[in-house]
């Protein structure tokens, strides 16, 4: 049985996204994800104009005029939520994780594709894969998609190894840590073991994902994108689905008050470093570092024709999502 903080959460997240989905990202979601294959609709008379090649020659035959096929869009698409469990996303500076920003996110994507009759299903990610639901259609499945990634955030918080506000980057070496959350680190120090870190492996949640998904689908990429030596398989993946790539970051990871001297440590490996947050080269090398590892994602994405949508988890997750259908849509029609 689900805790009752969790289903809680569940219906709050319904009520909040399902207004935002009705409201807002309905139209734009179908806009831009068309279905791919077409069906048999009727026949009709021939036309100047018709392609030759739909001409239907038994029908012709039989009343002795051209007529032609008409087919119409299968319109109903599959959606995938690819989201990372990795120990980074536990990381959050304004009130809420980088977590918790991807479970708004994968209740957005969901409940927009339920309403438009389409199939969504989740794959839940570290250094394997932790949870495949399969596609389906409906509002209960998509309230267990909600529910799984709500669940799965529970389970690594409520042995108290993960915190709300972990002041913790996974595999990012110039990491501030807020002075009010120095305690709270000091405990979470003593507390964890190298058996409970959660690296990232998107390489290997993408080729489950080509395995298990035998038609075209839409595939969103959720991570903060820590991680390296995927970017062969991201292509080969994108030329059979279409792959979606959603950066979920926090704004400490390009800018931190000064603090004084601050032990910190990678979330995924366990490494520890000494840093003097007072130090304005050390901040500014912490701005650099993040806009390159940003610029380089970035980069690498456009080239191999993958679209990146940056979420921020201080703000809200309906903007950007809105600007890149926008995007999507306006690019389509070219």
């Amino acid at each position: 049985m689900l805790p009752a903080e969790i289903v809680s959460q569940v219906r709050r997240i319904q009520l909040t996204t399902g207004r935002q989905v009705a409201d807002v990202l309905a139209g734009a979601y179908v806009s831009v994800f068309k279905g791919r294959g077409v069906e048999f609709d009727e026949v009709r008379p021939y036309v100047p104009g018709d392609d030759v090649r739909t001409i239907d020659w038994n029908v012709t035959a039989r009343v002795g005029a051209p007529y032609v096929k008409r087919y119409v869009e299968e319109r109903q698409l599959t959606v995938m939520l690819l989201v990372d469990m990795s120990g980074s996303l536990d990381f959050g500076s304004a009130g809420r994780s980088k977590r918790e920003a991807a479970v708004e996110l994968s209740a957005l994507l969901a409940f927009s594709a339920i309403y438009n009759d389409d199939k969504v299903g989740l794959l839940l990610f570290h250094r394997g894969v932790d949870e495949y639901i399969p596609p389906r259609k409906g509002q209960k499945h998509a309230l267990r998609v909600v529910r799984e990634v709500l669940a799965r955030g529970q389970d690594e918080t409520d042995d108290g190894r993960r915190q709300r506000h972990r002041a913790t980057f996974a595999r990012v070496r110039n990491a501030p840590l807020p002075r009010r959350l120095a305690a709270q680190f000091a405990r979470l120090l003593r507390t964890r073991s190298p058996g409970d870190r959660r690296t990232t492996d998107i390489a290997a949640a993408l080729e489950f994902c080509r395995r298990v998904l035998p038609r075209r689908a839409i595939l969103f990429l959720v991570s903060d994108f820590i991680d390296e030596g995927y970017l062969d398989v991201l292509s080969n993946t994108n030329r059979k689905h279409d792959v979606v790539a959603v950066k979920v970051a926090d704004p400490r990871e390009s800018a931190v008050d000064s603090g004084g001297l601050v032990t910190l440590e990678d979330a995924e490996t366990g490494t520890r470093r000494l840093v003097d947050t007072g130090s304005e080269a050390f901040r500014e090398a912490l701005r650099a570092d993040a806009e390159t590892r940003a610029a380089t994602l970035a980069r690498d994405l456009r080239g191999i024709g993958i679209d990146l949508v940056t979420i921020d988890a201080a703000q809200s997750v309906v903007d950007p999502l809105l600007r890149f259908f926008r995007m999507r849509e306006k690019r389509n029609r070219r």
